[in-house]
């Protein structure tokens, strides 16, 4: 009896633990559920370090060198042992040894990588003898896809002198244009490029690991010699938060590394945060942050703007940006991180007058892994960031489309009259979403019989309209007697174990659960057995997959997570992969959707995510609020994800919890018809926001904007294929049109949009009507709706009313769209497109199309259309050219479009003294040609000239020219 009514106590403590989480998110409730770095002992100490090297300035003698007896190059590869000096137990001085390597990869970038020096002949208390590797290492292995194999090109350029200083110096990367420069004592590595430095590590001397060592006598440990040189010996052993305490049975082994970006005045990146673009600095000062930022997978309910707190998913990639040129850095750890910048006051003498950005990263475990990356551009950088980790996967077609979600739909009929409504409407979606509640009992994997009595049916009726359906799964496992899916992860031991090696329960939406621990490859075949038709239902055409609470959310777990000495697969503690845990269970998703229906691709929306996590499918910023605040943090957050890979990104138009105005709404509907994950959702709680429930004139406005997202889909989808192979994303920062003007570099209310050139200004201001825009370079940029030009660099002036979104389009480009309304974006496969083509100020302009079935994997198989648009002034002829790869053959897959065209041309900008007296333009295509007729808007008030060709009768298959 007392045990039932324990167990009793916990269920309602922890139903009203989340209730009071949902119901009062305020900023008091939020923080106290997370640690501070003060509270983070391996943080707290780490900067306390940094602390006592920067009071000692240049008389700072750190504990690190290299042994330069150790040291080698060979392959690619220059390798040696940094001993750091210790007391040992009886307080004598010793070393320890840290064998590092310096990989240069045949990418171009650089890897550097620390270890501890293996320790078998102290087994570790409480963890199984064969635990021979101490410090996890394994990240990499997750996040990393690329070829890791070294550069036999690079060469040792180290003179006789250099060395016997302890200096190494290595020239690396496309025509040994990059050099990495290593000294010994005090321990610096260095890459340059053009003969001057753009990445330092280790400058500041901050490097440290916490090596191994035996735990002592509690009673003792103030005495203990080998702690004399610690600053901080406090909860290096055992550390209690939130009424949990973390055992540590491998006692403290924290890794820190500083990395200073000379001349660099920007960072980006290290998403997931809800802050500024340019990230701030984060010991104190103006405007600035007195925490670092964090990176640590939470459910964080209603998270806070403007904070470096930690939040759903992490990417420990960077980037610095100044005039012309850019680097990117990315930490291979999967461990509770923090980072720390500051901005260093310039130094003319070393380099230049402009300020450099130091920062520190700091990780609770695992080895020093980090990539270099030295560009010179963002372009490259960002290639060479997927080289590395891998490219956005592209997505169908139907996935770039507008998506329907609430918690919750609540029955098959609830999603039928939704759907209907959308056709009523005449609004354009693709696919409608389902929450938990359509199962029974939050059972995954099964249906509420009584609201969801023929799933099947229910989504062969959407399949008929060409429309799909979403269901979420988490990773939680309802423990339960006689549920299939619990009684198989539990019997084959699948889940996650506590420390003492049994397997973990904790609570989440069902109650007690388990979680399946998809570092597991048994357990991934496990998850991939759960989808297979026969087992969760029999329709698989248009059946797509969400996955929620992957950090993992716990909600009775420290910091709302799984306890950081939980086991893992291989008997790495949760703390080692902490971060990468939602990644793999995203991967075993993507994995299972794919062994379902091999021959579709598959579409997986995730919230946790870490480094890698692009190849498997999409994320959202997750529970947002309906209020302006939110909405004007989305952009920065859009780029900041975007930058470090995950082009795939998008938050919850409308706001998840709460009630939006008509006005926040639409509003909201017109900046999130430019996020590449397109979505609107809403709290269980949040009244129903269709957006014909809006009314008049809203529901038109919200109406236009979905439909304008769906006219640029043939430009977006295009900008996706480009970001499946080269990282380039869909949400473009400034600097990546205009390198050269740093004023633009903080700019993160506006953005570039994908390949068409479009410069989008959302309106996330209460009652604006205007909005001041910022063109960063020389080029001409009109108004994308009524042809006003405008130019010069700087601020403009532009008149939002309600109905309009501020958009303007650059010079120079060509945006592919298609012009029809349809239901959804599959029927759209085959309509007629529209060429609208913006002049630059020499009157040129290209552009690409990307084209396949949208759906299967035959794009792999050279089953696409890739074509390149140009209109030269020169000879004011339109040209389509193709840019299929050498010996790719489309043939089959052109004849299943043969009968696409071009069926409108729209000329922006053209000087209409160049057209003859007739005006008609000559076509020319399969060694024929013809006229088309043309009609000409004439110059007036500001606006440009505009000719249009009206069914110019060329075919998208194939070359063709037009001569004006």
């Amino acid at each position: 009896m007392v045990m039932a009514n324990s167990l009793k106590f916990v269920t309602v403590a922890c139903c009203l633990f989340v209730v009071l989480l949902m119901a009062y998110p305020v900023e008091s409730a939020k923080r106290y559920l997370f640690k501070t770095c003060e509270q983070s002992s391996f943080c707290r100490r780490n900067r306390e370090y940094a602390d006592l090297a920067q009071s000692k300035g240049a008389a700072w003698d750190s504990p690190y060198a290299i042994d330069s007896s150790t040291v080698q190059f060979d392959g690619g590869v220059l390798q040696g042992t940094i001993l750091k000096s210790i007391l040992d137990s009886k307080g004598d001085p010793t070393n320890v040894e840290l064998p590092f390597q310096l990989v240069f990869l045949e990418s171009g970038t650089a890897r550097f990588m620390v270890d501890e020096k293996q320790r078998t002949d102290s087994p570790i208390s409480g963890f199984p003898e064969s635990i021979t590797q101490r410090r996890y290492n394994e990240a990499s292995k997750w996040a990393v896809t690329g070829d890791l194999t070294p550069d036999d090109n690079a060469i040792d350029a180290t003179t006789d002198n250099e060395r016997k200083d302890g200096v190494y110096k290595i020239k690396f990367g496309p025509d040994r244009y990059f050099e990495a420069v290593v000294e010994s004592k005090p321990l610096r590595v260095a890459f340059y490029r053009d003969g001057e430095p753009q990445v330092i590590l280790n400058d500041r001397g901050l490097i440290n690991m916490d090596h191994w060592r035996a735990k002592p006598d509690p009673s003792q440990i103030n005495d203990d010699p080998s702690l004399k040189n610690e600053l901080d010996i406090k909860d290096m052993w055992e550390e209690s938060f939130g009424g949990s305490t973390d055992t540590k049975p491998k006692g403290p082994e924290s890794i820190a590394l500083d990395v200073t970006f000379p001349g660099y005045e920007h960072v980006f990146g290290i998403p997931e945060h809800a802050d500024k673009f340019s990230l701030r600095e984060t010991r104190g000062g103006e405007g600035n942050h007195n925490e670092p930022y964090r990176l640590f997978n939470v459910d964080i309910f209603e998270y806070e703007v403007n904070s470096p707190m930690a939040m759903y998913g992490a990417i420990p990639f960077m980037q610095a940006q100044k005039k012309k040129s850019s680097v990117g850095i990315f930490w291979a750890n999967g461990a509770d991180t923090w980072i720390d910048i500051v901005k260093s006051k310039p130094n003319e003498q070393s380099f230049g007058v402009k300020k450099s950005t130091e920062t520190h990263w700091i990780s609770e475990s695992g080895i020093i892994d980090m990539y270099v990356m030295l560009g010179p551009d963002p372009t490259s950088v960002y290639h060479q960031y997927g080289l590395l980790t891998g490219f956005t996967a592209l997505p169908p077609i139907y996935a770039v489309g507008y998506h329907q979600c609430r918690w919750n739909y609540n029955s098959e009929d609830d999603v039928a009259e939704v759907d209907a409504n959308f056709d009523k409407y005449e609004i354009p979606y693709d696919a409608i979403w389902l929450d938990i509640e359509y199962t029974e009992n939050k059972k995954y994997f099964t249906w509420l019989k009584s609201m969801f009595p023929t799933p099947e049916k229910m989504m062969q009726n959407l399949d008929k309209r060409k429309r799909k359906l979403v269901v979420i799964i988490d990773p939680h496992i309802k423990k339960e007697a006689g549920y299939k899916t619990y009684e198989t992860l539990s019997k084959g031991e699948l889940a996650i174990k506590t420390s003492e090696g049994q397997e973990y329960n904790g609570w989440c939406w069902p109650g007690e659960s388990a979680w399946i621990d998809t570092f597991n490859p048994k357990a991934a075949d496990f998850w991939k057995d759960q989808y297979k038709p026969g087992k969760f239902c029999g329709y698989e055409n248009n059946f797509l997959m969400w996955n929620d609470m992957n950090e993992p959310s716990v909600f009775n777990g420290p910091e709302v997570s799984a306890p950081r000495d939980a086991l893992h697969y291989g008997n790495w503690e949760h703390r080692d992969v902490h971060n990468i845990y939602g990644a793999t269970y995203h991967n075993a998703t993507q994995q299972a959707m794919l062994a379902r229906n091999p021959r579709q691709r598959p579409f997986v929306l995730t919230r946790s995510f870490f480094a890698g996590s692009q190849r498997y499918g999409a994320v959202w910023t997750g529970d947002n609020a309906a209020s302006w605040d939110y909405l004007k943090i989305v952009t920065p957050m859009l780029l900041s994800h975007s930058i470090a890979g995950f082009s795939f990104v998008g938050a919850d138009v409308g706001g998840f919890f709460g009630n939006p105005t008509p006005e926040l709404l639409t509003r909201w509907y017109q900046a999130g018809a430019f996020y590449p994950f397109f979505r609107g959702h809403a709290h269980i709680e949040s009244k129903r926001r269709e957006p014909w429930l809006a009314g008049e004139p809203y529901t038109s406005l919200i109406r236009n904007a979905i439909r304008l997202r769906y006219q640029l889909l043939p430009s977006v989808y295009t900008a996706f294929h480009r970001a499946s192979f080269d990282g380039v994303p869909i949400v473009r920062p400034m600097f990546l049109l205009a390198p050269e003007n740093e004023e633009a570099f903080e700019i993160d209310d506006q953005f570039f949009f994908g390949e068409t050139g479009l410069l989008v200004k959302p309106i996330v201001e209460e009652g604006a009507r205007s909005t001041e825009i910022y063109i960063p370079d020389d080029e001409l940029y009109y108004d994308y709706f009524d042809e006003t030009i405008y130019e010069g660099i700087g601020y403009k002036h532009l008149d939002a009313p309600f109905e309009k979104i501020p958009i303007l389009a650059r010079g120079g480009h060509i945006i592919v769209r298609r012009d029809r309304y349809r239901r959804s974006a599959t029927l759209m496969s085959h309509d007629p497109l529209t060429l609208v083509i913006h002049l630059d100020r020499s009157g040129n302009a290209g552009g690409v199309f990307y084209m396949d079935d949208g759906e299967t994997m035959a794009y792999n198989r050279g089953a696409f259309l890739h074509r390149f648009f140009m209109f030269n002034a020169q000879d004011n002829i339109l040209r389509s050219r193709s840019m299929q790869p050498s010996g790719a053959s489309s043939r089959s897959y052109e004849k299943t479009i043969d009968e696409v065209r071009i069926e409108k041309i729209i000329l922006v900008g053209f000087n209409t003294d160049k057209l003859k007296s007739a005006r008609t333009v000559e076509a020319f295509q399969d060694k024929k040609s013809w006229s088309a007729d043309i009609h000409v808007a004439e110059t007036s008030d500001g606006k440009v000239s505009v000719v249009t060709v009206r069914d110019p009768k060329v075919l998208v298959i194939g070359d063709w020219s037009i001569q004006f």
